[in-house]
């Protein structure tokens, strides 16, 4: 099993850990956690990123609040236009 794999069963990571597996620097981590971009946890005098954060920003998961906005979305997708779909998936 190679690195990337065991590391993913993790649940939390590092800064240092998160800047390996997304290709980019510690400094760059902070960035994206001062920013919002990136949700992390003080632990001490260092931060940790729970592994569902990080395979979000990874693009290999939905957070809540993405999930969230997607059902939303097709929620009023059905709402506005639910007759027209019946009537596409007819044709």
């Amino acid at each position: 099993m190679n690195n990337k794999h065991s590391e993913m069963k993790k649940e939390t990571f590092s800064t240092t850990e998160v800047a390996k597996l997304l290709g980019i620097s510690r400094i760059a981590v902070f960035k994206k956690i001062k920013s919002g971009s990136l949700v992390a946890q003080k632990r001490g005098r260092n931060y940790v990123v729970r592994s569902e954060d990080a395979m979000e920003q990874l693009g290999k998961a939905l957070g809540a609040a993405k999930k969230h906005t997607i059902e939303m979305v097709v929620e009023r997708a059905i709402r506005e236009y639910g007759e027209t779909f019946k009537k596409l998936g007819r044709e």
